[in-house]
């Protein structure tokens, strides 16, 4: 599965469910979070994101995003609280972004879609690696933030500059000394609710925790993201962009929200 799909007309979400039924299932992600609707809950724990810049280990352009990858062997970054039991490993961040402004997002809040989502993807230490925590409903938690073009962000700034030794598909390149928590706005207000991983396979394994405060980042510093390619060198160029899920019904789950 995982050659075949893309976001193009052919293998896009569109056409997920051929080969992963599941996209038509209980939890799907992303979803609308509708403000309105979105229930106070008092028993929400704040957050608590501890990452450790020495974890940062690698950059990888995968073909559909780029991830930049950590090490998870320690506990150098872990989340812990929120909407969570016990303790979640960061393992990488990933960023989904459009082909202009006023797309690129995956969650979307009252319908409005900002320019850019960036995940970053915990397991849960209980089930001992990524691919055994994947296989149960409360393996991952990813934090989702949302980007708006505006100033620019000086914590993204080393990845944007990064991004030149990986514009191909394969493309790897050593990734260190990197704080993830420049990424974070300074609001940790978030909502939350059982979803699932926004690629195939699509897995109904992520309790997501969707800040509320966007981050601003340079219409440069996006631009550099669409320079990305989704193929190899060997391939005509198809520059990455649009590499984001539409939202998925709600169904019958509860968007719960930390604040007031």
């Amino acid at each position: 599965m995982s050659h075949h799909w893309g976001y193009g007309k052919d293998n896009g979400p569109a056409h997920w469910h051929e080969s992963c039924p599941i996209a038509n299932g209980e939890r799907q992600s992303p979803i609308d979070i509708q403000q309105k609707s979105a229930k106070y809950d008092p028993s929400l724990k704040s957050l608590s994101i501890n990452y450790d810049p020495s974890a940062a280990k690698s950059i990888i352009n995968n073909g559909h995003s780029f991830n930049v990858e950590f090490d998870d062997s320690g506990d150098k970054c872990v989340l812990k609280g929120g909407p969570v039991e016990g303790t979640y490993k960061l393992l990488q961040f990933h960023i989904h972004w459009g082909s202009c402004e006023g797309q690129g997002s995956e969650h979307t809040v009252d319908g409005v879609r900002y320019d850019a989502e960036l995940h970053l993807v915990h397991w849960n230490t209980k089930y001992g690696n990524f691919g055994e925590a994947v296989k149960h409903p409360d393996g991952l938690a990813v934090v989702g933030v949302f980007w708006k073009v505006g100033s620019a962000c000086p914590g993204i700034q080393k990845v944007v500059d990064a991004l030149d030794s990986i514009k191909h598909k394969g493309k790897q390149a050593p990734f260190t000394n990197f704080d993830p928590a420049g990424l974070l706005p300074a609001s940790r207000d978030y909502w939350t609710y059982p979803g699932s991983l926004t690629t195939p396979p699509l897995l109904e394994c992520v309790t997501w925790i969707v800040l509320k405060e966007p981050v601003t980042v340079s219409k440069e510093q996006i631009d550099k993201l669409r320079c990305l390619c989704f193929n190899d060198e060997n391939e005509c160029q198809c520059p990455m962009v649009d590499n984001w899920r539409p939202c998925q019904p709600l169904k019958s789950r509860e968007v719960r929200a930390s604040f007031q």
